[in-house]
């Protein structure tokens, strides 16, 4: 299995690498009050992209929070049985 996960990324580099290359055109980015920023393409989906994981990682954090709190409050409520009695 190790070598199936290893085989796995090493595919997925070799198209995300073919990717790049094929996208590395210049892109302009325009602001408001006539800022403009030139970058690779592939630099703007990468930064578009890791922006949403961590808006979609912080929007969970308070659902996850309140889920260790109640899950807290339940093991205290309800301590776990003795295994060995």
């Amino acid at each position: 299995m190790r070598y199936l996960i290893g085989l796995l990324r090493i595919v997925l580099f070799v198209l995300l690498l073919g990717f790049a290359v094929r996208n590395a055109e210049t892109v302009t980015l325009r602001y408001y009050f006539g800022y403009e920023w030139q970058t690779s393409l592939v630099l703007v989906i990468l930064l578009v992209f890791t922006l949403g994981v961590a808006i979609g990682i912080l929007s969970c954090l308070g659902k996850i929070s309140r889920q260790g709190r109640t899950i807290a409050a339940f093991r205290k409520k309800y301590p776990p049985l003795d295994q060995h009695g």
